[in-house]
């Protein structure tokens, strides 16, 4: 059965009463009843006022939700309770869709602030930017492993990090490529794609450094096992045949001055044998050590002991070499977390290898000191004055058994390498050539 809602019912009485004063009126016109015809007149102006603004509210109710939803505003709400019949359902329908869209923002909004807060914990350094180069968004691990707190387009990367940059514009989509940043390595990943009909391209810059090294530590010590192994099964037989040759050389002794000259002579090779074989032997010993480092006594402990310790240790070699030695600790209650004897070690390596450096300095200067960075994270450094280092020979100096000294042996930085690595920490070198170098040690 048909049935009319408010709205159709207010309508067709609406137009019914005007149909009405209009017959009323053409009656008055017809029959020269101009008196009546001048109030009727009034009442039929007044209904066509009244039914165009009946028309008008829909119209107006109408554009005001057009322009929320233009303007993305979803919390305008449409009173329904005391509206006119005319636009009550209107508002009603108004109100739902509203709601719904409200929801669906909020829904969109809180997975964005979901991924934004993924994004804002992971190690990765994420960059976004469109095809003129504006940034669009950074994280704040791109943030610290650039030092960069703001960036509004990558053109001004140039200034900041041009190596950076110009690896950022050769970039390919789909591409991978490897850089190094403040002595890290860098894996940098690009995509590009469409957002709101612009180009967008992302990058990705994650820290492969602790993988890498991570990867030549384990290389090595097996390197080292078979080195070690190989060279100590092969060089053992031939320091027990040489003493036993150099035993017998010694107790058969001949008169013959001619004879006696001859087995002088191969006693002394025999004697060199055994010598060269037993320190051939003490050096593997010594490498296969490297293989079997690890933390033994893992202890909270105060970095001014530390300094306290390593200071006394070194101090006659200091003072006899003329050098003047600088102990910055603002922080007198800093405390590491770790092993005191390999740190001491790793401390005493830094050291060593400084006041070897320092050596033909005119004015000699060491410095070592402690603090917190902006991970608050300990770092300590040791500073020198001395020859410095080029950038070729800063890529080779934790390799095991590579040195720069004519009576190195290869080992104190490879070994100050792996026990920070046990302590998920990290060793970095920054030199400059005939100005000095610095060693940073993290801790985590």
């Amino acid at each position: 059965m048909f049935k009319l809602n408010r709205y159709e019912v207010s309508l067709t009485i609406r137009v019914l009463f005007l149909l009405a004063s209009i017959t009323a009126a053409a009656f008055c016109i017809v029959n020269n009843k101009f008196t009546l015809l001048f109030f009727i007149g009034l009442v039929l102006f007044f209904q066509i006022l009244s039914f165009v603004q009946f028309i008008n509210k829909t119209n107006t109710e109408l554009t005001q939700f057009i322009e929320a939803v233009q303007y993305r505003d979803f919390s305008l709400q449409f009173a329904e309770k005391n509206a006119p019949v005319s636009v009550r359902q209107l508002r009603r329908a108004f109100n739902q869709i509203n709601g719904t869209f409200k929801q669906l923002s909020s829904e969109r909004e809180e997975q964005y602030q979901y991924l934004q807060k993924i994004l804002e914990l992971v190690d990765t350094g994420i960059l976004s930017y469109d095809q003129t180069g504006e940034v669009g968004w950074m994280n704040e691990a791109f943030k610290k492993m650039l030092a960069i707190p703001y960036l509004r387009n990558i053109s001004s990367l140039e200034k900041r990090n041009l190596y950076v940059f110009q690896a950022i514009s050769s970039l390919q989509s789909g591409e991978n490529q490897l850089v190094k940043i403040d002595q890290k390595q860098v894996l940098l990943a690009k995509t590009t794609f469409l957002n709101d009909g612009k180009l967008t391209h992302l990058i990705a810059f994650q820290n492969v450094n602790e993988a890498i090294e991570d990867t030549e530590a384990q290389a090595y010590q097996k390197l080292l096992r078979v080195m070690t192994h190989e060279i100590m099964n092969s060089v053992a037989p031939i320091a027990s045949l040489a003493e036993t040759m150099e035993e017998r050389l010694k107790t058969g002794q001949s008169p013959n001055p001619s004879n006696k000259q001859l087995l002088e002579d191969i006693t002394l090779g025999v004697a060199t044998i055994k010598k060269r074989s037993a320190n051939l032997l003490k050096f593997a010993d010594t490498y296969r050590q490297l293989a079997k480092v690890s933390i033994t006594s893992f202890a909270v402990f105060y970095v001014r002991d530390l300094f306290e310790s390593v200071e006394i240790l070194l101090e006659n070699q200091i003072e006899q070499k003329n050098i003047e030695l600088d102990v910055i600790l603002k922080d007198f209650d800093l405390q590491i977390e770790g092993d005191l004897a390999l740190v001491e070690q790793v401390l005493i390596n830094l050291m060593i290898n400084a006041i070897d450096a320092v050596k033909e300095s005119e004015q000699p200067k060491i410095q070592i000191s402690a603090y917190k960075n902006t991970q608050e994270k300990v770092v300590l450094e040791v500073k020198d004055n001395g020859i410095g280092m080029s950038a070729e020979l800063m890529d080779k100096i934790f390799v095991p058994f590579f040195t720069s000294k004519a009576n190195g042996s290869g080992i104190g930085l490879s070994l100050s390498k792996q026990i920070m690595a046990l302590h998920k920490g990290s060793i970095t070198v920054h030199s400059v050539e005939e100005q000095g170098t610095v060693f940073r040690l993290t801790f985590a």
